[in-house]
């Protein structure tokens, strides 16, 4: 498991558009049917990466105490299914029950959308403003597994309660960690 960091998106980019199958569903998800009323929250996750399963419960927790401020948070994977078959879309689906996801989990299979958001890791997090520009990109919190460090989302909390409060977004933002993203 090699540790890789963000790629640090430049605050203040527009969020990329894409439409994409929802594993879930099978609906094709596009930002700007999915955008939220006061931000979005973009997160590129998987399966079977350790840091991903690590923070899976707090990813569930986080939406279902956003989603109702107007935060839509929206999970896609963009790994290689057929190097890692447990990134597959009909496993996909499963790991958004079984984690009680009340967001879509959406499924890049050509990899395109991870390249337009410069996504370098799982997870990887971004979130966009009410007008889609980038105010936030980095860690959940300092929890990795086996640090000891419990899972809160201290970090991305902060940045959407404090956009949701209007106050300004600290710019010092620390790279998440995670696997790399397995290309094609």
């Amino acid at each position: 498991m090699a540790l890789t960091p963000s790629n640090m998106l430049p605050l203040g980019t527009i969020a990329p558009k894409f439409g994409l199958a929802n594993s879930v569903d099978n609906s094709i998800v596009s930002i700007d049917s999915a955008k939220g009323h006061n931000g979005t929250l973009i997160m590129f996750i998987c399966n079977h990466c350790p840091f991903v399963k690590h923070v899976n419960a707090e990813l569930s927790q986080l939406a279902k105490d956003y989603v109702s401020k107007g935060i839509n948070c929206i999970a896609i994977s963009s790994n290689d299914a057929n190097k890692y078959p447990e990134d597959a879309p009909d496993k996909m689906k499963q790991n958004a029950i079984d984690n009680d996801f009340i967001f879509p989990y959406l499924y890049d299979e050509r990899q395109e959308v991870a390249k337009d958001y410069d996504a370098a890791c799982t997870p990887d997090f971004y979130v966009f403003d009410n007008d889609l520009r980038l105010i936030y990109r980095g860690q959940l919190d300092d929890s990795r597994p086996g640090n000891g460090i419990p899972v809160t989302g201290k970090d991305l909390r902060t940045a959407l309660d404090d956009m949701l409060q209007s106050k300004p977004i600290s710019e010092v933002q620390k790279p998440s960690i995670g696997c790399n993203i397995k290309w094609k």
